[in-house]
């Protein structure tokens, strides 16, 4: 099984799906289509979408979206190239993210000379997929940043059309998109408490347009007449209904603003219905797991998403984790205290310190020792009593 988080996932990812062998071309309305049901569009992934079902349950956000924006690349490289070559595929994506690194984006000082292809792609999307609930140290205001990891796919068609990037355009659709937003939401009639959080949130999340001042008033100021194509067009609609949907409900005004923005991309109007038909469902079905919907206290938030992370990792490295606890016995104790009584101020520090120690030695656990990581030790702590044997009990018996 794939282990996005260990060396040389990519590699075992396509020798796991076969794609040497022939696979049906999509066409660029199916692509798409398969791909928003996924939940890539919208920045929620619920699904890989693979000829041999990857199954994802259990894996960090981070691992899952990996994954996704690898398997959706190599679908559009499919769809537009006509082949179905992993290595083509990696040596041309690898091109492509050498040019689409943007100053600031350190992506290739972590890459080394003698690194093979696919594993310099890990290092690529490994640092390219970011979200806040998997890594302390970054700045959690990231909410939405792996909804606009499409625009990564829709650079790749543009190079793989040109041979390039064409200049200004990863620039020119993350300022469409916010213009987009901010358009759609001057449409409602009636303001969500997650309207001015969205626009936040967005220009948080994006890499090329930092210093731009996107203010637009009419979609004739967008001049869409750029994007030429048809995913452009539909991702554009997408993100929109997105954005008119915080309410819950998509007025008359709202729908009207949709079709006009469908037409003026030449999109008909049957595609704009499916557009908020299906963003309508497929929020209302997820709606609770998407981190946009639930932010109205950062602070839970965040303390929720990193203890469902850290519980993850606990049980993950169960094993490893109770067998160093069990060889050290004065801590054994002090957690078997913990369970009955607040520790003082000593008995917490030996336990924060020798907690510490053994994360030292388990890869996997070392986020506790990043800027921050200590907070989390809390966690640690309550947890670990529910999965040590029966015996941890009778320790403090033995030792009262």
């Amino acid at each position: 099984m794939i282990n996005p988080s260990a060396h040389g996932w990519i590699d075992k990812f396509f020798s796991e799906q076969k794609f040497s062998e022939a696979i049906p071309f999509e066409t660029t309305d199916s692509f798409y289509y398969k791909v928003r049901e996924t939940g890539f569009i919208y920045g929620h992934i619920i699904a890989i979408d693979s000829q041999i079902p990857i199954p994802i349950k259990g894996w960090f956000k981070t691992e899952i979206s990996k994954v996704a924006l690898l398997n959706t690349l190599y679908h559009v490289f499919c769809l537009e190239k006509r082949s179905s070559e992993p290595n083509n595929f990696i040596t041309e994506v690898v091109k492509f993210y050498k040019q689409m690194n943007p100053e600031g984006f350190n992506l290739f000082k972590i890459l080394l000379p003698k690194d093979s292809p696919s594993h310099s792609l890990e290092s690529i999307i490994d640092e390219r997929v970011q979200t806040n609930d998997s890594i302390i140290s970054k700045n959690f205001s990231h909410l939405v940043t792996n909804a606009l990891l499409f625009i990564d796919v829709l650079a790749f068609r543009q190079y793989l059309e040109h041979g390039e990037i064409p200049e200004k355009y990863l620039k020119r659709i993350e300022e469409t998109v916010l213009g987009i937003v901010g358009l759609a939401l001057k449409t409602k009639t009636i303001k969500s408490q997650h309207d001015d959080l969205l626009i936040k949130l967005f220009e948080a999340s994006i890499r090329y347009s930092k210093f731009s001042k996107v203010t637009v008033e009419t979609l004739e100021t967008l001049q869409l007449d750029y994007f030429k194509n048809k995913l452009e067009h539909y991702y554009l609609i997408d993100m929109a209904g997105m954005a008119l949907w915080s309410d819950g409900v998509v007025e008359n005004e709202e729908s009207y603003f949709l079709y006009s923005l469908g037409s003026t991309m030449g999109v008909g109007d049957d595609f704009v219905t499916k557009s908020i038909d299906t963003t309508h469902t497929f929020i209302t079905t997820h709606k609770k797991k998407i981190p946009y919907f639930n932010y109205s206290n950062p602070v839970k938030h965040f303390y929720d998403q990193m203890t469902h992370s850290v519980v993850k990792l606990i049980i993950r490295n169960k094993n490893r984790l109770i067998k160093e606890i069990v060889q050290s016995k004065e801590l054994m104790v002090l957690l078997a205290y913990s369970t009955t009584r607040d520790l003082d101020a000593k008995e917490k520090k030996k336990v924060k310190k020798q907690l510490l120690d053994i994360c030292k030695t388990i890869p996997s656990l070392t986020i506790f020792l990043l800027p921050g990581g200590s907070l989390l030790l809390p966690i640690l702590i309550k947890f670990i009593p529910t999965m040590l044997p029966s015996a941890f009990n009778e320790n403090l018996d033995e030792n009262e």
